[in-house]
């Protein structure tokens, strides 16, 4: 398995961009008869924090979704970091291509490279 990150360009500034997750979301009930103290907080998973790019960056994130699935899992790493994860190095080939076919420069993947200690 190999990980890749995906990057968009920014609708304002057109820079390269990955979505992070800087706080888990907080969702909570409201009762209709009585008062609930109870939230929950959680992570998006990878299609969620994909989702919440919509209008930022230059491109459609569902279709960028639709073009992603095939090829790679959408992860949120460590709660905090979107990641591809890929059976193989021609998996990300190939979805880069799709990715170029699809969206021209506007959104690549990019081999993320252990560190060595």
């Amino acid at each position: 398995m190999i990980r890749a990150k995906l990057w968009f360009r920014c609708a304002a500034m057109h820079d390269p961009v990955t979505p992070m997750v800087a706080q888990p979301a907080q969702v909570g009930w409201e009762a209709k008869r009585r008062r609930v103290d109870l939230t929950i907080e959680r992570s998006f998973n990878g299609e969620e924090l994909i989702k919440r790019m919509k209008g930022w960056v230059t491109t459609d994130p569902y279709r960028v979704i639709e073009v992603v699935r095939p090829y790679a899992r959408m992860k949120v790493l460590d709660d905090r970091e979107l990641v591809l994860e890929l059976e193989r190095e021609e998996d990300l080939e190939k979805l880069n291509k799709a990715l170029q076919e699809s969206f021209g420069g506007e959104v690549d993947a990019e081999l993320i490279v252990k560190r060595q200690r």
